[in-house]
């Protein structure tokens, strides 16, 4: 690591420790030039999830979104925005353990469907009847039956 003051290259590690977030180690440093001492933050770098959308177009993944749409789902049902904050993230943990970089929007659909379906079946069929367009009451019974 270079030391911030003079630039020098070796420096010795004086103190390890993870952030309060747990998503970074802070290393307090001291350069073995000019004795003098800094802190660096090392974290876990990953490579952008990029979301193939049925026209074709591009966009980076935005946790948020799905998150958006559950809550939307779970509107007056007993689900907490814990449970949400859960399975959005294991949705995007998944996503990441799965190492491509574009995943088509439909595989994020079905990720959605299928989480929201073991936890509420009346947010499953909101989510769902949004999310797959139903363009007839036939379409939407089908669904329901299926449950």
């Amino acid at each position: 690591m270079k030391c911030i003051y003079c630039g020098c290259e070796e420096s010795k590690v004086l103190d390890s420790r993870s952030t309060d977030e747990l998503n970074a180690i802070r290393r307090r440093r001291e350069c073995l030039n000019c004795g003098r001492r800094f802190t660096t933050y090392e974290t876990v770098e990953s490579t952008p999830i990029l979301v193939v959308k049925s026209d074709g177009s591009r966009q980076t993944f935005d946790i948020n979104k799905i998150k958006k749409g559950m809550i939307k789902a779970c509107e007056k049902r007993p689900v907490s925005i814990e449970q949400i904050e859960k399975m959005a993230q294991d949705i995007e943990k998944t996503l990441q353990n799965n190492f491509k970089q574009e995943v088509p929007s439909s595989e994020i659909g079905e990720m959605v469907c299928d989480s929201l379906k073991a936890v509420d079946e009346v947010a499953y069929v909101r989510f769902a009847s949004v999310y797959r367009q139903f363009k007839d009451i036939e379409s939407f019974k089908k669904l329901i039956e299926e449950l």
